[in-house]
């Protein structure tokens, strides 16, 4: 999400050229090490999105077997998002005195386990227990991908200073492939051989990654540094980066309790199907990412554009996913799924510049290049994604119990709209500040004498 550089990721950036151009000399590039940790970050990414995404199409409805309503299911969810945020702010700022590696591997080893105990949940009776065992496993889960995913961020980070967000984008693919498989494979498996197979089975490709990632993973070593969270979360730039990462997260987040449910009682479609209709958002966003990744290195400038189009297009997106009872436009299938479509690009848009933007402002700022900042830059990132995840489940199971799917999905869409316009004027301002300082430079105070002599 080395050398650093003034624009952010990187100022080393390969001369400008077409896209495949690009990508071959970096890969040329790539040492042994970076080879690794390449193979090493993708098995994380891949592993915990399908173990995330394989709840939607089946467990809400099997909470509500056991007693829970959507509002509980919106809760079980956002629990994993509580805890999620709670140990990137606490982890992020303890990475080096850690270890990168091991809380990688750590987190990759009890985020295994804990999804084949998940599996064991239809064991306990309903009611209450059911649900209290659904929170405690989800906030041991949270706490160890949050570690995986700390650790992973700035490992990148380290290892690739010059293109993190092409890396970043790249690797989005095994985050999509996992939320491509995710939903059809645990829904296939639900109704093939019930509740426990697929957390089991998943669980176990997980448990596969752990022995792997503690051969080929390099280890980085960092001295400690006085970097906090609270110097950087302080920067105006960063607050408006952090309310752009909550409203994405916040969005997507919202579909986890609502959709399946939605999908299911609108279009009449059977569990094993539902997942096919998740195929949409995890396609679009996946197969994008890369691009805009390269994009956003390539063309720094860009990455504010991007960030502001990107809010934008999102909340006009689940203005439509109901669509709005106010459009007066029936809901059919096609059209969901191309919505769906849309909202994956159009979070891909504002997600990927997000992570090099604040490295950018932090070291505009004058903290220390290092895997200390690093790893509170990587913190700071999964907190607030966690957050949003927190706010997004519990919110949007609260609207969807009371006004519906479809005006829960239009409101929920304006934490989007919020922070796209917040992006654009905060951008706004920085531009009117930088280009009224603009004459108080000598080359400007000369060009302006010279100027006024000639006309005189």
């Amino acid at each position: 999400m080395g050398s650093r550089a003034a624009d952010g990721a990187g100022s080393e950036r390969p001369p400008d050229g077409g896209v495949s151009e690009a990508l071959a000399e970096e890969s040329r590039g790539f040492t042994r090490e970076q080879l690794f940790t390449l193979a090493a970050t993708a098995s994380i990414n891949f592993s915990s999105m399908i173990c995330y995404s394989i709840l939607g199409p089946f467990f809400p409805s099997e909470a509500e077997k056991k007693g829970a309503s959507n509002t509980i299911v919106g809760l079980i969810f956002g629990c994993f998002a509580l805890f999620n945020f709670l140990s990137s702010l606490i982890l992020g700022n303890y990475l080096t005195h850690i270890g990168a590696k091991f809380m990688f591997v750590a987190g990759i080893f009890v985020s295994g386990c804990v999804t084949i105990l998940f599996g064991m949940l239809d064991k306990v009776p309903s009611g209450p227990m059911f649900i209290g065992f659904c929170f405690l496993v989800r906030a041991i889960d949270a706490i160890s991908f949050a570690a995986a995913m700390t650790a992973s961020f700035s490992i990148l980070a380290k290892a690739f200073p010059t293109n993190i967000a092409t890396v970043l984008g790249s690797l989005e693919i095994f985050s999509g492939l996992g939320m491509v498989l995710g939903p059809p494979l645990g829904g296939f498996l639900y109704q093939s051989f019930g509740y426990e197979v697929p957390f089991i089975t998943l669980g176990c490709i997980v448990l596969v990654f752990v022995p792997m990632n503690m051969c080929i993973l390099p280890k980085y070593d960092s001295i400690p540094s006085k970097e906090s969270f609270w110097k950087l979360i302080h920067l105006p730039k960063v607050l408006v980066l952090c309310l752009t990462i909550f409203s994405l997260s916040a969005c997507l987040s919202f579909l986890d309790p609502t959709m399946s449910l939605f999908i299911l009682k609108k279009f009449k479609l059977p569990a094993g199907y539902v997942g096919l209709v998740f195929l949409g958002l995890a396609l679009s966003y996946s197969l994008s990412s890369p691009l805009l990744g390269l994009v956003s290195d390539k063309l720094p400038y860009i990455r504010k554009w991007l960030l502001i189009a990107g809010g934008l297009l999102t909340a006009l997106s689940f203005f439509m996913l109901g669509p709005a009872p106010v459009l007066h436009i029936e809901s059919q299938l096609w059209m969901f799924v191309l919505v769906l479509v849309l909202i994956g690009f159009s979070i891909g848009m504002s997600a990927i510049p997000v992570f090099p933007e604040i490295l950018q402002c932090a070291y505009e700022n004058g903290f220390e290049e290092g895997l200390s900042l690093l790893g509170v830059v990587s913190g700071l990132f999964n907190a607030m994604w966690s957050l949003g995840a927190f706010a997004g489940p519990i919110l949007g199971g609260f609207l969807n119990e009371k006004l519906g799917f479809e005006w829960a999905a239009a409101i929920q869409g304006g934490w989007a709209l919020l922070s796209g316009l917040a992006t654009g004027i905060f951008y706004i301002i920085e531009a009117t500040r930088k280009s009224s300082s603009l004459p108080n430079s000598p080359g400007n105070n000369e060009e302006r004498t010279h100027l006024m002599g000639s006309e005189t």
